[in-house]
């Protein structure tokens, strides 16, 4: 996400509160312990919120300040909860990032969030097809270089914009 806001002015990104301990790294997230994590959905502060590998994800509705005057909001979601993003922002883009398995193992496996079984069980979800009924879906290869990833994206965002 990192690149493709770097390479499209406008693109602005959000940042997920997950319960996970805030060494485990790989992306800028917010970590917060499952009590904190309840009390937030109790407030209302997420605008989508899910459970997933085992935490708590949420996205602050902060987002909509963010959506404002921006070309767009670029947020890792779950698979399980793009129905809810659809319904609840309308004009959602879904670039649905994979990489060939081997490719995705070796970077799973050096990342070293997961190992053994975990890691087999990441790589089994890898493949399991996008919900039904999402309505503007692009595949991105990551398998190769980033740059090209990045590029293929913002075809993608360019396709949608025309």
């Amino acid at each position: 996400m990192l690149a493709l806001s770097r390479a499209r002015p406008g693109l602005r990104r959000m940042r997920r509160v997950i319960t996970r301990v805030p060494e485990a790294g790989g992306e800028d997230y917010r970590a917060v312990g499952a009590a904190e994590f309840s009390a937030l959905v109790e407030t209302g502060a997420f605008a989508l919120n899910w459970q997933a590998h085992g935490l708590h994800y949420g996205v602050p509705l902060e987002i909509e300040t963010l959506r404002q005057g921006a070309a767009g909001v670029l947020v890792n979601l779950s698979r399980a909860v793009l129905p809810q993003a659809q319904a609840r922002f309308g004009n959602l883009i879904v670039l649905s990032v994979s990489a060939a398995p081997e490719v995705l193992a070796a970077r799973l496996a050096a990342r070293g969030r997961e190992a053994g079984a975990a890691l087999e069980d990441r790589l089994a979800r890898a493949a399991n097809p996008l919900p039904p009924g999402l309505s503007r879906v692009h595949e991105i290869d990551n398998s190769g270089r980033l740059e090209d990833a990045v590029a293929a994206a913002l075809t993608a965002l360019q396709l949608e914009r025309g």
